[in-house]
């Protein structure tokens, strides 16, 4: 048996550390408590988000597996930014670098208090790699809770959900329709508590770390609101303290192999590009090499199967009702497609917790055959070009075509394009450059669905490619280019190009290019400067000092 309270004893058995014991007696704790490892259960829940409105609640399951598996459980609290809700705001800069502001807290409070273990309860995009990130960097045994996803919203018969409402606003600017119509929709598309119901990041992340180990099965797909996501809860503070009897730790579960099982996944459901920025910092944390060149690999080597929106028509629930990630795992290790032999949280491999799991409903609709994919390959392709000489993320699902060839139109800024968009200054053929909007540039690096969701709703998708060394949403689709690096803040070729520069994008080439020589790109860059941060103190000017490149998880510890 493996010591269980390894940590904690420094607080709790030190006859040397009476303010310490005299503190944990204050909080209810008894000297038979003493004995038992502390497991802290991290919640990122609070009132302002539909993804996180809920996780303090499911944090008190946690905390009764935990007590009732003879451990004791300590609930603490780290912050989150609600994307939905900061996307297209300056409030959007902070998403990202909560990331790593959820890592750090969380590491701090388990280093700082003695923990033993950790459960994560989390909700919206960025909470689940920064809690993963943390999980590595303490590597005590931790089991990772997804809140779970949104119930649908619905109007006329037609389902609904947060993108809906973006979408609905470029209906609204283009004319399709009307104000009230347009207020319907806001109303209707998010009905409750849960994470974005569609295959963004949230849903991406959560069923990644699913198959990589770091979660329990069908933590990913049960919906946020359910029995089944309460009685979960109560078996991940069980597991966890079955993991402390058993010594796993994260770096006994997180390796390359599943790292590799994570990427499938994400591939297969045609899942968010910000799944590469977050897997290169879990990696990072991890210590495993693991570089834009993997994700590129796993891509050329898998299908895109799961007709999922943004850019298909089913929704998270949907894949509840075939069975559940686990359903789709079981599917996927059928056909070879996943390392079976990686532990996970439960203690048991991959291949042993889909032993006894119900394949997929028969006659399901929502995850294709191997013999009818929606996209032979993966729908991430890692481009490189001169302008993205360190790598740049295109998501092409195959329904955009796989060559755009336009002329730019150069927005110094989301806030530009989307007056641009609004105006009606964008053409059929044009490739809107929005730069200025990296890690350092932004700063945080914030997402463009507003523009991309613009551009869908004007009826301009299909016509339409849209760059930027900013992201993307995991609700964006069309012909888009993110994370290009090197970034405009830092001289990336990115900053020099001029409206009507003729730009190429080949995603069968993997390639970006701007029609321009060597000779006119060095003139231009003699001419370049750069400009000065947007901020000049505060948490996003230690972030825009800190953070390195998007091709490398845009990570601020090393």
């Amino acid at each position: 048996m493996e010591e269980l309270n390894k940590y904690s004893k420094a607080v709790t058995q030190d006859p040397t550390q009476p303010a310490a014991q005299a503190m944990l007696h204050a909080i209810g704790l008894t000297d038979d408590d003493f004995k038992k490892p502390l497991v802290g259960v991290a919640s990122t829940g609070y009132e302002g988000n539909p993804c996180n409105m809920h996780l303090n609640g499911l944090a008190e399951h946690v905390k009764k597996g935990i007590n009732d598996s003879e451990g004791v459980g300590l609930i603490f609290n780290t912050i989150g930014v609600s994307d939905g809700i900061s996307m297209g705001t300056p409030g959007m800069r902070y998403s990202l670098p909560s990331r790593d502001i959820i890592a750090d807290s969380m590491e701090t409070v388990v280093q700082g208090m003695s923990y033993d273990g950790m459960v994560t309860v989390v909700g919206c995009d960025k909470n689940m790699p920064g809690a993963l990130m943390a999980m590595l960097r303490l590597d005590r045994p931790s089991v990772m809770v997804y809140g779970g996803t949104i119930a649908s919203g619905c109007l006329n018969d037609k389902k609904l959900d947060v993108v809906s409402a973006f979408e609905a606003w470029g209906e609204k600017v283009a004319g399709k329709i009307d104000e009230a119509q347009f207020k319907k929709v806001i109303q209707n598309a998010c009905p409750g508590a849960g994470a974005c119901g569609g295959m963004y990041t949230a849903n991406t992340m959560a069923s990644a770390i699913e198959a990589m180990g770091m979660a329990l099965p069908y933590n990913s797909s049960n919906p946020a609101v359910s029995q089944e996501k309460v009685d979960e809860c109560e078996e991940a503070g069980k597991a966890t303290m079955n993991l402390l009897r058993l010594g796993l730790k994260p770096s006994d579960i997180v390796s390359k192999k599943s790292l590799e099982n994570a990427i499938t996944m994400v591939t297969v459901l045609g899942g968010s590009t910000n799944a590469v920025l977050h897997f290169l910092a879990i990696a990072d944390a991890a210590g495993i090499e693991f570089t834009l060149k993997d994700f590129q690999r796993i891509s050329d080597n898998t299908p895109f199967l799961a007709d999922l929106k943004p850019s298909g028509k089913f929704l998270m629930e949907d894949v509840h009702e075939i069975g559940g990630v686990p359903a789709v795992m079981k599917f996927l290790l059928e056909k070879g497609m996943l390392h079976g032999d990686c532990l996970t949280v439960t203690g048991k491999t991959v291949a042993g917790n889909l032993s006894t799991v119900p394949s997929m409903t028969e006659g399901q609709k929502v995850v294709r055959d191997l013999s009818d994919p929606i996209k032979p390959t993966g729908h991430i392709t890692i481009l490189h070009g001169n302008l993205a000489t360190e790598g740049a993320v295109a998501k092409i699902t195959g329904k955009e075509g796989l060559q755009f060839k336009g002329k730019a139109k150069v927005f110094d800024g989301e806030f530009a394009a989307n007056e641009g968009i609004k105006n009606g200054e964008i053409e059929k053929g044009d490739v809107v450059v929005i730069r200025y909007e990296g890690p350092k540039g932004g700063p945080g690096m914030p997402e463009m669905l507003k523009p991309t969701a613009a551009i869908m709703g004007a009826g301009l998708g299909n016509d339409v490619a849209l760059i930027t060394d900013g992201r993307f949403s995991g609700g964006t689709h069309g012909f888009v280019v993110g994370h290009i690096t090197p970034e405009a803040q830092n001289g990336g070729n990115i900053a020099l190009v001029k409206d009507g520069d003729a730009i190429t994008i080949d995603a069968s080439k993997k390639t970006i290019e701007v029609e321009l020589t060597e000779e006119e790109l060095n003139h231009r860059r003699n001419q370049w400067e750069q400009p000065q941060l947007k901020v000049k103190g505060g948490s996003l000017y230690k972030y825009a000092k800190l953070v390195s490149s998007a091709s490398k998880g845009c990570v601020t510890d090393k």
